[in-house]
């Protein structure tokens, strides 16, 4: 496949997508922004509900980021609450209510109707895709931690070879900023 057909077929399902969304976004009057921000804030552990994960995640600026937050945390989607060990990092955690609306926009509708041998294929070469270019252009992988090459494997749940926590089975499930790829 040449680069400009990946390119227009990429554009294209990529607005496919973010129509879907925005419709989604719109219902509960958020922006598709707002709503992006909520879905991974519903999807990350302890080590990446910051305001410069969401930065970093979505390539934003931290204005954005900052004026997003604000509108999440004032419709009681989000609440903040600082660091434990450093009161300059805020973590930001999803409401019950904003776990709905999460649940709601992700997976996309658009996705759900994709026969499973259909789904798995594309999964697999889309998964290629994003690693290659993520290792190109030196991004962070934002992946689940029990896929990290630092998860030790810890009865239910396990331990992250980084910071040496425990993690519970809900957080190896979660997405990690500083996830690596396990060989």
């Amino acid at each position: 496949m040449t680069a400009t057909r990946l390119h227009l077929l990429t554009e294209r399902l990529s607005s496919l997508f973010r129509a879907e969304v925005r419709h989604i976004a719109s219902e509960h009057g958020l922006k598709l922004v707002q709503l992006e921000a909520l879905v991974f804030l519903s999807m990350a552990n302890r080590y990446s509900d910051t305001p410069a994960s969401l930065t970093e995640y979505f390539g934003l600026t931290k204005g954005t980021v900052s004026q997003t937050l604000k509108v999440l945390e004032r419709d009681g989607l989000i609440e903040k609450r600082p660091d434990d060990s450093d009161g300059r990092v805020q973590h930001c955690g999803v409401t019950k209510r904003g776990q709905e609306i999460a649940a709601e926009a992700f997976p996309a509708p658009l996705f759900t109707d994709v026969p499973a041998r259909e789904d798995a294929a594309l999964t697999r070469a889309l998964e290629q895709l994003l690693r290659r270019l993520q290792q190109r252009n030196a991004l962070r992988s934002f992946g689940q931690c029990r896929g990290c090459r630092l998860f030790e494997a810890r009865g239910t749940g396990g331990r992250c070879g980084l910071t040496h926590e425990l993690l519970s089975k809900l957080d190896t499930q979660k997405i990690c900023r500083e996830h690596e790829e396990a060989p």
